[in-house]
């Protein structure tokens, strides 16, 4: 019995519509389903098989006979896997090695007779574009220089705060430089005469770079081992620029035997990484970028950036995500509602953080099911590893900080401190009041926020005050007050609970 065809190309009838990316590179085959199509997806499913396509692409002209084979066989896997998950529509993704490869058509038709999975040949410049989406839909307002290192090319973007500028495409894959022959200089020349002929580039000097790709991310978590870095997450990763040239240029003189000792290296990527290091050094040297930050978001996630429509698009992703993580996990509704509640402690905020305890609050009932002596460790850690886009690694801690203190913990402690060295003692501070805010709200409450809606905080020079009107004093009590006071001590204040008449309540309210 034929396999049914999967939907491709128009938008998924559905947004609550599982959707799969198969992103067929010259290094990597991989496939990526998320959840739904929407401003913040989250993978449910990814494996990657490095096939290695290109790898015989500038000698030969034609693809990896061995990758093809391997590249089939795992197609065939993942359109079963794709059967199996319900997955409505799959988009397949074909870039430099399928392109430019003399037999890339042949190898089309192949993968769509077995698999019936329809492929797009992207072209260099759109190749580029989609992974310039990718890093703008993790790292909203990005502003320098984007670069995506396949196996068979670069891709380089010019960023103006989220506006894509300039854009190419480069044959400086590791594949096409490993068949450079005269040795290391020779291939330096050739990296540097296609850098060369990009005069666009030091207009974005002293600006960000973002690199992508698989053996840009080898190189990041190398940086992260040696710098100790207390948060292993790959994505907005950041890096000063003069750091991650050194680090290159180290890596580019390496040979494959001196990268065997390194932690953290792939076997696969042995091969590879020294000449995406050398492309990464020649980079950074016309670039000269004040900070490296690292984009875990690329052509794929691109992909999906770009069939959202503008409106979607202007969301905030943390946000998004933070509130579809409310809607799954929220006991009783309404926990949003807290953002207004505790507005008192917070006056004067920035932007910024109002931003953190938006999301904040809407992940303050995020370990509710969880073992109570466990709830503020899995909350610290769950959330500081969430796949959320738009924030530092800084403001990850942040957020995993006020969650910890929201149950009970103590900011600073075992389970915190190396993560917390991540932020000033007037984050810190910041965090410990947030928790202690949300931890008061959800006791008054007992989660059930709505309760809130007659009661309100004030905050004056003596006191932190906990208004509950007459006909519900009972809300008060010994834990309640004890509540109180842990967030009034952080503020230098007692805690007092006022019962009041209706119309005393809402006076200033």
């Amino acid at each position: 019995m034929p396999r049914p065809a999967f939907k491709i190309g128009p938008i998924a009838h559905s947004r609550t519509s599982r959707v799969g990316v198969i992103d067929l590179g010259s290094n990597s085959i991989r496939l990526v389903v998320y959840d739904r199509l929407c401003r913040a997806p989250v993978p449910v499913f990814n494996e990657k098989v490095l096939c290695g396509l290109g790898r015989d692409l500038a000698r030969t002209g034609r693809l990896h006979p061995e990758g093809v084979a391997l590249a089939l066989t795992n197609l065939e896997r993942f359109t079963r896997l794709l059967e199996g998950m319900h997955v409505d529509r799959v988009d397949v993704l074909a870039t430099a090695a399928v392109r430019d490869a003399s037999d890339g058509e042949a190898f089309v038709a192949e993968v769509e007779r077995r698999c019936r999975l329809t492929v797009a040949v992207i072209s260099g410049n759109e190749e580029a574009r989609l992974s310039a989406m990718g890093v703008l839909s993790g790292s909203p307002g990005a502003d320098g220089v984007m670069g995506d290192l396949g196996g068979g090319s670069l891709e380089m973007v010019g960023l103006d705060q989220s506006v894509i500028t300039e854009q190419v495409t480069l044959p400086l894959g590791p594949f096409r430089l490993m068949d450079v022959k005269d040795g290391r200089p020779k291939i330096r020349e050739v990296i540097l005469d296609e850098l060369g002929k990009q005069t666009w580039l030091t207009r974005y000097q002293g600006r960000t770079f973002y690199p992508v790709g698989g053996n840009w991310r080898a190189l990041a978590k190398i940086l992260m081992a040696k710098r100790k870095h207390p948060v292993h997450i790959i994505h907005q990763y950041t890096v000063p620029g003069p750091d991650v040239a050194q680090l290159a240029g180290l890596l580019g003189r390496q040979g494959k035997n001196s990268l065997e000792r390194i932690p953290g290296v792939s076997k696969r990527r042995l091969e590879t990484l020294p000449y995406a290091a050398m492309v990464l050094e020649e980079v950074l040297a016309i670039l000269k970028p004040k900070n490296v930050v690292f984009s875990a978001f690329g052509l794929r996630e691109g992909h999906l950036f770009d069939i959202l429509s503008p409106e979607e698009r202007m969301a905030d992703p943390l946000i998004e995500a933070c509130l579809d993580i409310a809607r799954r996990l929220d006991r009783f509704g309404k926990v949003d509602r807290l953002e207004n509640w505790i507005a008192p402690l917070f006056a004067g905020e920035l932007p910024v953080q109002h931003r953190l305890r938006r999301a904040a609050c809407l992940l303050s009932d995020i370990c509710w099911m969880d073992h109570p002596d466990y709830r503020a460790e899995h909350a610290f850690l769950r959330t500081l590893r969430l796949p959320f886009a738009g924030l530092s690694h800084s403001e990850r801690t942040f957020l995993a900080a006020a969650l910890y203190a929201r149950y009970g913990g103590t900011i600073g402690d075992r389970v915190t401190s190396d993560p917390c060295e991540l932020l000033s003692s007037e984050e810190r501070e910041r965090a410990a009041l947030l928790g202690a805010a949300l931890r008061l709200g959800h006791t008054l409450s007992g989660g059930a926020v709505g309760v809130l809606e007659h009661t309100r905080l004030q905050m004056t020079p003596e006191a932190v005050l906990l208004w509950l009107p007459e006909d519900e004093a009972c809300l008060g009590g010994d834990v309640v007050q004890r509540r109180l006071n842990s967030v009034a001590n952080l503020l230098g204040r007692t805690g007092r609970i006022v019962i009041a008449r209706q119309q005393e309540l809402m006076i200033g309210a």
